[in-house]
């Protein structure tokens, strides 16, 4: 049997990978994955309620960042990827155009991510270095961050950086890549208000190891069976895509 709807008629959005279990979408840029006092339309929003709760979005992205994201159709789904996410067992990508060049072509950046307001700004996350004794569990100076960056091509004015997300934690891939001393194209909080149109951003591939647990029986000496499944969906960005083509940097042999 062919799962329900998963969109409002008319509010559909492209499907990167799906089972009777999960659906991974291909969210567009200025989408808001839920909605807000100032937000009408969203990923959320355009999803159709089941009979049984649901559908639930996974995880989020930031309104201006393209790309996976993940929705369980049954609740049992959303605990099981939400573990995954928890337990870190994810691997999220990201392509990021950005200014300049890094200074080196690879490297992991570790930081601690914490939150700031103010009148003129509103808030944004500031990154700062780790502390050498304290651990980040043990203090309230932020939440620990973690990327991998590679340079994959570059024109010499512009950079595009593949970033693998070891934390998922607010505009991480943001203020990351601004840490480097190369903001993301478009980003008008992290970078350049000058040029604050689309942020090129976009969430690349996301693969989850899910172990969903059948639903108990009532007869409490039937065993609850288990499966696995490992989601893997890859989403496309025709200018991220372009500009690899004509500027990428030969790999070393």
């Amino acid at each position: 049997m062919a799962p329900p709807p998963l969109f409002q008629p008319g509010k559909e959005l492209p499907l990167l990978w799906e089972d009777r279990h999960f659906v991974v979408i291909n969210k567009p840029a200025g989408l808001a994955a839920h909605p807000g006092p100032k937000v009408q339309d969203s990923v959320e929003s355009r999803l159709l309620p089941q009979k049984r709760g649901g559908p639930w979005l996974v995880h989020r992205l930031d309104a201006d960042t393209a790309g996976c994201l993940l929705i369980a159709r049954r609740k049992s789904a959303l605990v099981a990827a939400q573990k995954a996410f928890a337990t870190h067992e994810t691997i999220k990508r990201y392509w990021a155009l950005v200014e300049g060049h890094p200074t080196r072509q690879q490297g992991t950046l570790t930081t601690l991510l914490r939150r700031v307001s103010s009148i003129r700004q509103g808030w944004k996350m500031v990154s700062d270095p780790m502390p050498e004794t304290v651990h980040p569990s043990q203090t309230d100076q932020g939440r620990l961050a973690q990327t991998s960056w590679r340079v994959l091509a570059s024109d010499g004015t512009s950079s595009l950086l593949e970033l693998t997300l070891h934390t998922g934690r607010t505009h991480q891939a943001r203020v990351h890549c601004a840490a480097l001393g190369t903001p993301i194209i478009g980003d008008g909080l992290y970078g350049s208000r000058h040029d604050a149109g689309r942020t090129r951003l976009l969430a690349r591939s996301l693969e989850v190891p899910v172990r969903l647990v059948s639903p108990p029986e009532t007869d409490r000496t039937v065993p609850r069976l288990a499966s696995s499944c490992r989601i893997k969906a890859t989403a496309g960005d025709v200018e991220l895509e372009r500009f690899l083509q004509a500027h990428a940097i030969p790999a070393r042999p």
